[in-house]
């Protein structure tokens, strides 16, 4: 139905975006804050990138779910175990170089 292909459009749309955003933070910010404490900004960048993008995903959602509080997909994210864990996987990919002064990945 109708309905349903706008709610899928807003959901890719919304996937390209965040993904977009996430890239140009990825490049434009945490690539500079990386090479300034002498991590190395190579190999793997796309996981940088996916990190990047899925934490800021998080807020996203954080906002977004405590503006429109009755959302089920919000509020779904939210409750949901994988969500979090991703955002804890997406946290070390994004901040351990600092730790270890190297990039893993």
């Amino acid at each position: 139905s109708l309905g349903e292909l706008k709610i899928v459009v807003y959901r890719l749309t919304e996937i390209i975006v965040l993904l977009t955003i996430g890239l140009l933070i990825t490049f434009y910010i945490l690539k500079p804050v990386y090479e300034y404490y002498g991590i190395s900004f190579i190999g793997n960048v796309w996981v940088n990138w996916f990190g990047v993008a899925y934490i800021f995903f998080v807020l996203y959602t954080l906002i977004f779910g405590f503006i429109f509080k009755g959302n089920h997909v919000y509020k779904q994210r939210l409750t949901s175990i994988l969500f979090w864990l991703i955002f804890i996987g997406s946290n070390y990919v994004v901040f351990i170089p600092f730790i270890t002064g190297e990039n893993p990945f």
